[in-house]
């Protein structure tokens, strides 16, 4: 435990950041999970809704250091790249 006045400020604010930083994170992969989960179910135009919106808040995540740019940028990627192959296999399956 801290014993000095500074080292108990800063536990004080220790705890409540990482309470933040913990619901943003949350925030992040539940919107993310929602593109998957549109994409899984072939609402494509749910799933681009739902991916603006998570690489927005994958945006402000990075932004404030929550998590690290790279990974922002390659979480968006990655559910970019979901969505543009739902989108070419989709064509192909309604066409036969």
């Amino acid at each position: 435990m801290p014993t000095t006045k500074s080292a108990k400020k800063r536990l004080r604010q220790n705890v409540v950041r990482r309470a933040r930083n913990r619901s943003v994170k949350r925030s992040v992969r539940t919107q993310c999970r929602k593109v998957l989960e549109a994409i899984k179910a072939g609402n494509l135009e749910e799933a681009e809704k739902q991916f603006r919106l998570a690489a927005k808040k994958l945006d402000k995540a990075a932004a404030k250091h929550i998590i690290h740019r790279n990974a922002a940028a390659r979480t968006k990627s990655r559910l970019s790249a979901k969505i543009k192959a739902a989108k070419q296999s989709a064509p192909a399956q309604s066409g036969t």
